[in-house]
């Protein structure tokens, strides 16, 4: 059952597992997903760590204020963190999240002790071409005003996100699926870009985390314990 705190005028909704005294570990779900979307590496995870897993605002049950940004969605998790009193934690974000990772590990590099990027980086202007969609005709579990917001934003992002990972200050691993449609030139081109990152490529589709746990679950531990 997810617990419910006002931060940065939207109340985020979380889930905690594992010891709180074990190192914090925050989770950030992709776009039009949830916390619950961790369920297949959060046993893994929880053993090692005190685990966050977060509904970003417009999802899950977290608030659905009708503005979506990856730098309010950054804000809201920095907002997070102060409010539960995590110093520093391990981030680690799928597609949407790990943009929303990677751009609160650039403006708070002090508050990440590592960065784990999955099959998403902060895209380079003209990479990842996403025009808008038209709205379906059910109702969807999250805002759906937030995919279009994403989606313009990651057609024309700004150029200082790609620019600033050659300043990036925090270990850095980027997980890709070599099966995801993301392009894998992309991701390999941003670990170059970035002073202290790896990349470890899994044979699975998007979702690594879910597809592959096993395999997704070990590249985590092995960059962690060498880092």
């Amino acid at each position: 059952m997810t617990t419910r705190l006002d931060v940065n005028g939207v109340t985020v909704a979380y889930l905690t597992a594992g010891d709180p005294g074990k190192p914090p570990l925050v989770l950030l779900h992709g776009l039009g997903d949830s916390h619950a979307d961790w369920e297949t590496v959060l046993p893994d995870l929880s053993e090692t760590h005190h685990v966050h897993a977060l509904d970003l605002r417009g999802h899950g049950d977290s608030s659905h204020p009708g503005k979506y940004s990856f730098e309010l969605m950054r804000d809201d998790v920095l907002a997070y963190l102060d409010a539960t009193g995590i110093d520093r934690a391990v981030l680690v974000g799928h597609s949407m999240g790990a943009v929303v990772a990677a751009l609160l590990a650039l403006n708070a590099p002090h508050r990440v002790s590592h960065l784990v990027m999955e099959d998403a980086v902060p895209p380079r202007p003209g990479s990842l071409p996403r025009p808008p969609v038209p709205a379906p005709d059910e109702p969807t579990s999250f805002d759906f005003a937030a995919v279009n917001a994403i989606r313009a934003q990651l057609n024309d992002p700004d150029p200082a996100w790609w620019q600033a990972l050659s300043e990036l200050a925090v270990p850095t691993l980027v997980i890709s699926g070599a099966e995801s449609p993301i392009p894998h030139e992309l991701l390999a081109d941003a670990v170059d870009r970035i002073p202290d990152a790896v990349l470890a490529t899994v044979t699975a589709g998007h979702y690594v985390h879910t597809e592959q746990p096993t395999a997704f679950i070990s590249e985590l531990t092995r960059f962690l314990g060498n880092h």
